[in-house]
């Protein structure tokens, strides 16, 4: 297993009115990220946050391309973000206990995070097509380029872990500095991942290492 120090490149926030952070999306051009009772739009270039929908956002956040999912307490929501509208519904599958949410090969994958593991699922019908065992607490979860990410906060430790799809075994794992947490976690498709740090109030943006 590949082991490294984060290098952290830029925190954004504390931001006014948000107490925590928790999901962390990416739409190519807005960081989304859930802080309880809205959505928020950060621009990364400039670390102001220009717009925020109004809905339930108590953990993971994800986006395919058009919509955005969003966790609110036991449910997945379907958002249209021009307009904020909940455009449908579908059961999580920890009932309340998941975390981190991210979108890949038409699916979503759900962490869940005191269980640590992470669910696929049919975001149409929230069937579990598959799960994945983690030995860590599971909190943000993203995929780039194939490889499947997720985040870890336990005991005031946190890491970011490249696992295998199908085993769950470890293959890399960036440590973050002590008293760093990671509650989402989203990559940009290129060299950054962007790390909701929980009750810090804060977005960080952190360099992703070479997977090779």
């Amino acid at each position: 297993m590949k082991q490294s120090s984060a290098e952290i490149i830029r925190e954004y926030g504390p931001f006014p009115g948000v107490d925590t952070v928790h999901g962390v999306s990416y739409d190519g051009e807005h960081v989304w990220f859930a802080s309880g009772e809205k959505l928020n739009a950060l621009d990364p270039a400039s670390g102001k946050t220009p717009r925020s929908i109004d809905v339930a956002a108590h953990a993971g956040t994800a986006f395919d391309g058009r919509h955005l999912f969003q966790i609110a307490e036991d449910r997945i929501q379907k958002i249209d973000p021009s307009n904020g509208r909940v455009l449908g519904t579908i059961a999580a599958p920890g009932g309340g206990g998941d975390s981190g949410l991210a979108w890949a090969e038409g699916t979503l994958w759900v962490g869940q995070y005191r269980e640590r593991k992470i669910h696929q699922i049919d975001p149409d019908t929230g069937k579990i097509l598959r799960t994945i065992e983690s030995n860590r607490f599971v909190t943000g979860v993203t995929w780039v380029e194939g490889a499947l990410w997720h985040g870890t906060w336990e005991e005031e430790e946190s890491e970011l872990r490249r696992v295998d799809p199908n085993t769950g075994e470890v293959l890399q794992s960036v440590t973050l500095p002590a008293g760093v947490g990671v509650s989402g976690l989203e990559s940009d498709g290129a060299d950054r991942f962007f790390c909701g740090g929980g009750n810090s109030g804060k977005v960080r943006a952190v360099r992703r290492p070479a997977s090779s």
